[in-house]
C-alpha cells in the first residue's frame, strides 16, 4: 500500500491521489465481497466485521480523493466521515455508529460472546443491507 498517514510534508507533496484513492476503493470492494462470502458461510459476526472494513476503506478513499492527503489511521466511521468532509443525515449517522460497533464487538468478544449470539442470519442480513446502502451512498459521494 502507498505510505500511510504521518508521512512527512515532502511525502505528502508526492502523494498520487488517484493511485491511493483507487487502492482504498479496491480494498473496500474486496472487503464487501468477503463480507458476502462470510454471510453465505453463516459466519455472521465476521461478515459484519468485514462490512465495517468495507465502509472504513471507502471512507478512506473519499478522504484521500477530497483532501489530497493520506487518511488518518482511525476506525471510527463517523469520525472518518466528518474528517472526509461528509455530512451524513441522521439515519446515515446512526448507521455509521452501528457499523463502527461491529469492529470492536467482532474483534474483542465479551466472555458471554453476546455479539456472536446476536448475529443470526436475520440480524446479519438486515445489517448487511444497511452496509450496502451506506456503501452505495459513499461511492456516490466520490468526486
Amino acid at each position: 500500500m502507498p505510505e500511510q498517514s504521518g508521512a512527512t510534508d515532502e511525502t505528502q507533496d508526492k502523494l498520487d491521489v488517484g493511485l491511493v484513492t483507487t487502492y482504498w476503493m479496491t480494498e473496500a470492494e474486496e472487503a464487501l465481497r468477503v463480507a458476502d462470502h462470510l454471510v453465505d458461510k453463516a459466519d455472521y459476526s465476521y461478515a459484519l466485521f468485514f462490512g465495517h472494513l468495507a465502509i472504513e476503506k471507502m471512507l478512506k478513499a473519499l478522504y484521500v480523493a477530497r483532501l489530497h492527503e493520506h487518511a488518518p489511521p482511525i476506525h471510527n466511521l463517523l469520525r472518518l466521515a466528518k474528517a472526509a468532509q461528509l455530512e451524513p443525515d441522521e439515519a446515515r449517522t446512526e448507521a455509521l455508529i452501528t457499523i463502527t460497533a461491529f469492529n470492536i464487538e467482532a474483534r474483542y468478544p465479551d466472555i458471554k460472546r453476546a455479539f456472536r449470539q446476536k448475529c443470526t442470519a436475520d440480524y446479519a442480513g438486515r445489517q448487511m443491507i444497511l452496509v450496502k446502502e451506506l456503501f452505495a451512498w459513499l461511492r456516490s459521494q466520490m468526486p
